[in-house]
Protein backbone atom coordinates (compact mmCIF):
# COMPACT_ATOMS: atom_id res chain seq x y z
CA UNK A 1 0.00 0.00 0.00
CA UNK A 2 1.46 3.25 -1.20
CA UNK A 3 -0.15 5.55 1.32
CA UNK A 4 0.70 3.31 4.72
CA UNK A 5 -1.49 4.36 8.01
CA UNK A 6 1.24 5.88 10.32
CA UNK A 7 3.00 3.39 12.61
CA UNK A 8 2.64 5.92 15.88
CA UNK A 9 -1.15 6.78 15.26
CA UNK A 10 -1.62 2.66 14.73
CA UNK A 11 -0.40 2.00 17.96
CA UNK A 12 -1.53 5.10 19.48
CA UNK A 13 -5.72 4.28 18.04
CA UNK A 14 -5.09 0.65 19.64
CA UNK A 15 -4.25 1.87 23.14
CA UNK A 16 -6.65 4.48 23.21
CA UNK A 17 -9.38 1.66 22.25
CA UNK A 18 -8.22 -0.40 25.22
CA UNK A 19 -8.01 2.05 27.73
CA UNK A 20 -11.51 3.17 26.42
CA UNK A 21 -10.08 7.14 25.66
CA UNK A 22 -11.55 9.23 22.71
CA UNK A 23 -9.11 10.61 20.49
CA UNK A 24 -8.97 14.22 19.90
CA UNK A 25 -10.84 15.66 17.22
CA UNK A 26 -9.44 16.83 13.79
CA UNK A 27 -9.80 19.90 12.20
CA UNK A 28 -12.86 20.31 10.02
CA UNK A 29 -12.45 22.45 7.16
CA UNK A 30 -16.46 22.61 6.93
CA UNK A 31 -19.31 22.62 9.42
CA UNK A 32 -21.82 19.20 9.35
CA UNK A 33 -24.84 19.82 7.82
CA UNK A 34 -26.20 16.77 9.79
CA UNK A 35 -23.60 15.70 13.33
CA UNK A 36 -26.38 13.19 14.07
CA UNK A 37 -26.03 10.49 11.88
CA UNK A 38 -27.98 6.84 12.20
CA UNK A 39 -26.25 3.96 9.79
CA UNK A 40 -28.50 0.72 8.96
CA UNK A 41 -26.50 -2.53 9.07
CA UNK A 42 -27.09 -5.67 8.47
CA UNK A 43 -24.98 -8.31 10.43
CA UNK A 44 -22.62 -6.00 12.67
CA UNK A 45 -20.70 -8.63 13.59
CA UNK A 46 -19.49 -9.78 10.42
CA UNK A 47 -15.95 -10.00 9.51
CA UNK A 48 -17.68 -8.20 5.69
CA UNK A 49 -18.36 -4.81 7.93
CA UNK A 50 -15.34 -4.86 10.33
CA UNK A 51 -14.16 -1.52 9.14
CA UNK A 52 -17.60 -0.18 10.40
CA UNK A 53 -16.64 -1.57 13.79
CA UNK A 54 -13.67 -0.04 14.01
CA UNK A 55 -14.80 3.18 13.02
CA UNK A 56 -17.17 3.29 16.07
CA UNK A 57 -14.75 1.54 18.62
CA UNK A 58 -11.76 3.90 18.00
CA UNK A 59 -14.23 6.69 17.53
CA UNK A 60 -13.06 7.87 14.49
CA UNK A 61 -16.79 9.70 13.96
CA UNK A 62 -16.47 10.96 17.35
CA UNK A 63 -13.31 12.73 15.65
CA UNK A 64 -14.87 13.72 12.66
CA UNK A 65 -17.23 15.72 14.88
CA UNK A 66 -20.21 13.33 14.57
CA UNK A 67 -22.73 11.44 16.71
CA UNK A 68 -23.24 8.03 14.94
CA UNK A 69 -25.90 5.33 15.82
CA UNK A 70 -25.20 2.29 14.31
CA UNK A 71 -28.77 0.08 14.47
CA UNK A 72 -28.23 -3.55 13.73
CA UNK A 73 -31.13 -5.21 11.45
CA UNK A 74 -31.11 -9.16 10.55
CA UNK A 75 -29.96 -8.55 7.21
CA UNK A 76 -29.22 -5.78 4.36
CA UNK A 77 -32.33 -5.94 2.73
CA UNK A 78 -33.78 -4.54 6.33
CA UNK A 79 -31.11 -2.16 6.70
CA UNK A 80 -32.05 -0.84 3.10
CA UNK A 81 -35.50 -0.77 4.22
CA UNK A 82 -34.85 1.48 7.20
CA UNK A 83 -33.11 3.79 4.93
CA UNK A 84 -36.35 3.93 2.46
CA UNK A 85 -38.69 4.24 5.19
CA UNK A 86 -37.07 7.35 7.47
CA UNK A 87 -35.73 6.00 10.17
CA UNK A 88 -32.14 5.61 9.52
CA UNK A 89 -30.01 7.91 7.39
CA UNK A 90 -26.85 5.81 5.82
CA UNK A 91 -26.86 1.95 4.83
CA UNK A 92 -23.82 0.00 5.38
CA UNK A 93 -24.49 -2.66 3.01
CA UNK A 94 -23.56 -4.75 -0.17
CA UNK A 95 -22.54 -2.35 -3.10
CA UNK A 96 -25.23 -3.80 -5.16
CA UNK A 97 -27.93 -2.81 -3.88
CA UNK A 98 -27.65 0.71 -5.17
CA UNK A 99 -27.80 -0.26 -8.34
CA UNK A 100 -30.90 -2.25 -7.65
CA UNK A 101 -32.69 0.61 -5.76
CA UNK A 102 -31.35 2.78 -9.21
CA UNK A 103 -33.60 0.49 -11.31
CA UNK A 104 -36.56 0.70 -9.11
CA UNK A 105 -36.54 4.71 -9.12
CA UNK A 106 -35.08 5.38 -5.93
CA UNK A 107 -31.41 6.84 -6.78
CA UNK A 108 -28.68 5.46 -3.77
CA UNK A 109 -25.29 6.58 -4.29
CA UNK A 110 -22.52 4.42 -2.30
CA UNK A 111 -19.19 7.29 -1.16
CA UNK A 112 -17.35 5.04 0.65
CA UNK A 113 -15.90 1.04 0.23
CA UNK A 114 -15.15 -1.16 3.12
CA UNK A 115 -14.86 -4.42 0.89
CA UNK A 116 -12.90 -4.97 -2.23
CA UNK A 117 -14.29 -8.57 -2.76
CA UNK A 118 -17.18 -10.05 -1.65
CA UNK A 119 -15.54 -12.52 1.26
CA UNK A 120 -17.91 -15.53 0.08
CA UNK A 121 -17.26 -19.06 -0.15
CA UNK A 122 -19.05 -21.80 -2.12
CA UNK A 123 -18.39 -25.06 -0.45
CA UNK A 124 -19.82 -29.00 -0.10
CA UNK A 125 -20.92 -30.63 2.45
CA UNK A 126 -18.52 -33.92 3.46
CA UNK A 127 -21.52 -35.30 4.84
CA UNK A 128 -23.65 -35.53 1.55
CA UNK A 129 -21.24 -35.27 -0.65
CA UNK A 130 -18.19 -36.80 0.35
CA UNK A 131 -17.47 -38.38 -3.28
CA UNK A 132 -17.82 -34.66 -4.84
CA UNK A 133 -15.23 -34.81 -7.79
CA UNK A 134 -16.22 -31.49 -10.12
CA UNK A 135 -19.27 -28.85 -10.08
CA UNK A 136 -21.73 -30.96 -12.20
CA UNK A 137 -22.45 -33.01 -9.13
CA UNK A 138 -24.29 -30.01 -7.26
CA UNK A 139 -26.78 -30.40 -10.01
CA UNK A 140 -29.95 -31.15 -8.93
CA UNK A 141 -28.73 -30.23 -4.82
CA UNK A 142 -30.17 -28.36 -2.24
CA UNK A 143 -27.74 -25.47 -2.00
CA UNK A 144 -27.78 -23.44 1.47
CA UNK A 145 -27.62 -19.11 0.78
CA UNK A 146 -28.33 -16.58 3.42
CA UNK A 147 -31.44 -15.84 1.44
CA UNK A 148 -32.63 -16.53 -2.26
CA UNK A 149 -31.51 -13.40 -4.75
CA UNK A 150 -28.83 -12.48 -2.46
CA UNK A 151 -25.21 -12.02 -3.17
CA UNK A 152 -24.47 -15.26 -1.54
CA UNK A 153 -27.08 -16.72 -4.24
CA UNK A 154 -25.23 -14.64 -7.06
CA UNK A 155 -21.97 -15.52 -6.48
CA UNK A 156 -23.41 -19.40 -6.30
CA UNK A 157 -24.97 -18.84 -9.66
CA UNK A 158 -22.00 -17.64 -10.83
CA UNK A 159 -19.61 -20.55 -10.42
CA UNK A 160 -21.82 -22.99 -10.97
CA UNK A 161 -22.60 -21.53 -14.53
CA UNK A 162 -18.87 -22.69 -15.42
CA UNK A 163 -20.30 -25.82 -15.06
CA UNK A 164 -23.19 -25.12 -17.53
CA UNK A 165 -25.98 -25.09 -14.34
CA UNK A 166 -28.29 -22.98 -14.78
CA UNK A 167 -30.33 -21.81 -11.41
CA UNK A 168 -33.05 -23.74 -12.18
CA UNK A 169 -31.32 -26.85 -11.66
CA UNK A 170 -30.48 -26.50 -8.35
CA UNK A 171 -32.53 -25.67 -5.30
CA UNK A 172 -31.61 -22.93 -3.28
CA UNK A 173 -32.52 -22.64 0.48
CA UNK A 174 -31.95 -19.46 3.04
CA UNK A 175 -30.33 -20.68 6.51
CA UNK A 176 -29.21 -17.38 7.12
CA UNK A 177 -25.91 -16.04 8.02
CA UNK A 178 -25.43 -17.43 11.44
CA UNK A 179 -25.79 -20.68 13.42
CA UNK A 180 -28.64 -21.81 11.62
CA UNK A 181 -26.41 -22.16 8.56
CA UNK A 182 -24.01 -24.21 10.56
CA UNK A 183 -27.06 -26.43 11.51
CA UNK A 184 -28.38 -26.64 8.50
CA UNK A 185 -24.84 -28.06 6.72
CA UNK A 186 -24.47 -30.48 9.58
CA UNK A 187 -27.78 -31.54 9.58
CA UNK A 188 -27.38 -33.09 5.93
CA UNK A 189 -30.53 -29.89 5.01
CA UNK A 190 -27.93 -28.87 2.45
CA UNK A 191 -25.87 -30.03 0.17
CA UNK A 192 -23.83 -27.32 -0.44
CA UNK A 193 -23.28 -23.46 0.78
CA UNK A 194 -22.85 -20.74 -0.08
CA UNK A 195 -21.90 -18.30 2.71
CA UNK A 196 -19.70 -15.94 4.59
CA UNK A 197 -17.12 -16.11 7.81
CA UNK A 198 -17.82 -16.66 10.83
CA UNK A 199 -20.29 -19.45 9.49
CA UNK A 200 -17.56 -20.59 6.86
CA UNK A 201 -14.65 -20.56 9.27
CA UNK A 202 -16.77 -22.84 12.06
CA UNK A 203 -17.82 -25.36 9.30
CA UNK A 204 -14.09 -25.61 7.55
CA UNK A 205 -12.12 -26.29 10.87
CA UNK A 206 -14.91 -28.90 11.97
CA UNK A 207 -14.13 -30.45 8.64
CA UNK A 208 -18.16 -30.68 7.38
CA UNK A 209 -17.24 -28.78 4.37
CA UNK A 210 -14.73 -28.72 1.16
CA UNK A 211 -14.12 -25.04 -0.25
CA UNK A 212 -15.18 -24.77 -3.84
CA UNK A 213 -14.58 -21.69 -4.36
CA UNK A 214 -13.76 -18.77 -2.34
CA UNK A 215 -14.07 -14.84 -3.48
CA UNK A 216 -12.09 -14.01 0.28
CA UNK A 217 -9.53 -13.72 -2.01
CA UNK A 218 -10.17 -10.67 -4.49
CA UNK A 219 -8.04 -12.60 -7.49
CA UNK A 220 -10.45 -15.56 -7.36
CA UNK A 221 -13.55 -12.87 -6.66
CA UNK A 222 -12.41 -11.41 -10.37
CA UNK A 223 -12.27 -14.59 -11.77
CA UNK A 224 -15.67 -15.80 -10.12
CA UNK A 225 -17.07 -12.57 -11.29
CA UNK A 226 -15.41 -11.80 -14.64
CA UNK A 227 -14.35 -8.37 -12.68
CA UNK A 228 -13.57 -6.43 -9.90
CA UNK A 229 -16.98 -7.15 -7.29
CA UNK A 230 -16.75 -4.31 -4.62
CA UNK A 231 -19.00 -5.20 -1.20
CA UNK A 232 -19.87 -3.64 1.72
CA UNK A 233 -19.65 0.27 1.77
CA UNK A 234 -21.57 3.37 3.09
CA UNK A 235 -24.56 4.29 0.25
CA UNK A 236 -27.66 6.82 1.29
CA UNK A 237 -29.84 8.31 -0.73
CA UNK A 238 -28.78 10.87 -3.53
CA UNK A 239 -30.52 13.80 -1.85
CA UNK A 240 -28.83 12.99 1.29
CA UNK A 241 -25.62 12.67 -0.03
CA UNK A 242 -25.97 15.85 -2.09
CA UNK A 243 -27.71 17.88 0.61
CA UNK A 244 -24.78 16.69 3.09
CA UNK A 245 -21.26 16.79 1.56
CA UNK A 246 -19.62 17.75 4.53
CA UNK A 247 -21.16 14.93 6.49
CA UNK A 248 -20.93 12.27 3.83
CA UNK A 249 -17.42 13.62 3.61
CA UNK A 250 -16.74 13.07 7.45
CA UNK A 251 -19.00 9.44 7.62
CA UNK A 252 -16.24 8.34 4.56
CA UNK A 253 -12.98 9.83 6.68
CA UNK A 254 -13.86 7.54 9.76
CA UNK A 255 -14.38 4.46 7.53
CA UNK A 256 -10.77 5.78 5.24
CA UNK A 257 -9.43 5.95 8.15
CA UNK A 258 -10.54 2.60 9.71
CA UNK A 259 -9.88 0.85 6.23
CA UNK A 260 -5.87 1.93 6.76
CA UNK A 261 -6.11 0.69 10.68
CA UNK A 262 -7.08 -2.73 9.48
CA UNK A 263 -4.24 -2.99 6.91
CA UNK A 264 -1.92 -2.24 9.59
CA UNK A 265 -3.53 -4.38 12.38
CA UNK A 266 -2.37 -8.24 13.58
CA UNK A 267 -5.67 -10.42 15.02
CA UNK A 268 -4.85 -9.58 18.41
CA UNK A 269 -4.91 -5.67 17.43
CA UNK A 270 -8.52 -6.82 16.35
CA UNK A 271 -9.52 -9.21 19.24
CA UNK A 272 -8.87 -5.72 21.72
CA UNK A 273 -10.87 -3.57 19.88
CA UNK A 274 -13.70 -5.28 18.42
CA UNK A 275 -16.77 -6.37 21.14
CA UNK A 276 -16.31 -9.86 22.49
CA UNK A 277 -19.65 -10.95 21.26
CA UNK A 278 -17.94 -10.95 17.88
CA UNK A 279 -15.88 -13.59 19.00
CA UNK A 280 -18.09 -16.36 19.18
CA UNK A 281 -16.75 -17.79 22.32
CA UNK A 282 -13.15 -19.07 20.02
CA UNK A 283 -11.10 -16.48 19.82
CA UNK A 284 -9.27 -19.12 17.40
CA UNK A 285 -11.95 -19.14 14.60
CA UNK A 286 -12.51 -15.19 15.22
CA UNK A 287 -8.81 -15.16 14.43
CA UNK A 288 -8.85 -17.71 11.31
CA UNK A 289 -11.39 -16.02 9.59
CA UNK A 290 -10.08 -12.10 10.22
CA UNK A 291 -7.02 -13.38 8.12
CA UNK A 292 -8.73 -14.79 5.63
CA UNK A 293 -10.90 -11.86 4.97
CA UNK A 294 -8.63 -9.30 5.41
CA UNK A 295 -7.31 -9.31 1.97
CA UNK A 296 -11.12 -8.36 0.90
CA UNK A 297 -10.95 -5.69 2.89
CA UNK A 298 -10.60 -1.97 1.08
CA UNK A 299 -7.34 -0.42 1.95
CA UNK A 300 -8.32 3.01 0.62
CA UNK A 301 -12.25 2.85 0.52
CA UNK A 302 -11.83 3.57 -3.28
CA UNK A 303 -14.41 1.85 -5.82
CA UNK A 304 -12.91 0.51 -8.63
CA UNK A 305 -14.23 2.12 -12.33
CA UNK A 306 -15.73 -1.23 -13.03
CA UNK A 307 -17.49 -2.05 -9.92
CA UNK A 308 -20.52 -1.07 -10.98
CA UNK A 309 -20.78 -3.15 -14.63
CA UNK A 310 -19.49 -6.82 -12.43
CA UNK A 311 -22.22 -6.06 -10.42
CA UNK A 312 -25.04 -5.40 -12.90
CA UNK A 313 -24.03 -8.62 -14.76
CA UNK A 314 -24.36 -10.33 -11.21
CA UNK A 315 -27.64 -8.90 -10.42
CA UNK A 316 -28.76 -10.10 -14.25
CA UNK A 317 -28.08 -13.65 -12.98
CA UNK A 318 -30.54 -13.89 -10.98
CA UNK A 319 -33.10 -10.83 -11.87
CA UNK A 320 -34.62 -11.01 -15.32
CA UNK A 321 -35.28 -7.27 -15.05
CA UNK A 322 -32.01 -6.04 -13.92
CA UNK A 323 -30.41 -7.70 -17.01
CA UNK A 324 -33.15 -5.55 -19.12
CA UNK A 325 -32.56 -2.81 -16.91
CA UNK A 326 -31.34 0.77 -18.45
CA UNK A 327 -28.79 2.30 -15.79
CA UNK A 328 -26.51 4.99 -14.76
CA UNK A 329 -23.05 3.13 -14.36
CA UNK A 330 -21.37 6.44 -12.69
CA UNK A 331 -24.54 7.59 -10.68
CA UNK A 332 -24.32 4.61 -7.90
CA UNK A 333 -21.16 5.76 -6.44
CA UNK A 334 -18.91 8.48 -6.30
CA UNK A 335 -14.88 8.63 -5.04
CA UNK A 336 -15.11 11.67 -4.52
CA UNK A 337 -15.16 11.46 -0.32
CA UNK A 338 -13.23 8.75 -0.23
CA UNK A 339 -10.14 10.85 -2.63
CA UNK A 340 -10.33 13.58 0.15
CA UNK A 341 -9.68 11.07 2.83
CA UNK A 342 -6.49 9.40 1.51
CA UNK A 343 -5.29 12.91 1.04
CA UNK A 344 -5.87 13.49 5.00
CA UNK A 345 -4.91 10.01 6.08
CA UNK A 346 -1.63 9.72 4.16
Amino acid sequence: MKRTFVRREFLAATGAAAAAVALPSLARAQALEKKKVTIAVGGKNLLYYLPLTIAEQLKYFEAEGLEVEIVDFAGGARALQAVVGGSADVVSGAFEHTLNMQAKGQPMRAFVLQGRAPQIVLAVSTKTMGNYKSLTDLKGRKIGVTAPGSSTNIMANFVLAKAGIKPAEVSYVGVGASQGAVAAVRAGQVDAISNLDPVITILQRAGDIRIISDTRDPVESEKVFGGPMPAACLYAPVPFVEKNPNTAQALANAIVRANKWVQQAGPSDVIKVVPESYLLGDRAVYIDAFLKAKPALSPDGLFPEAGSATALRALASVDEAMAKAKLDLKANYTNEFARKANLKFK
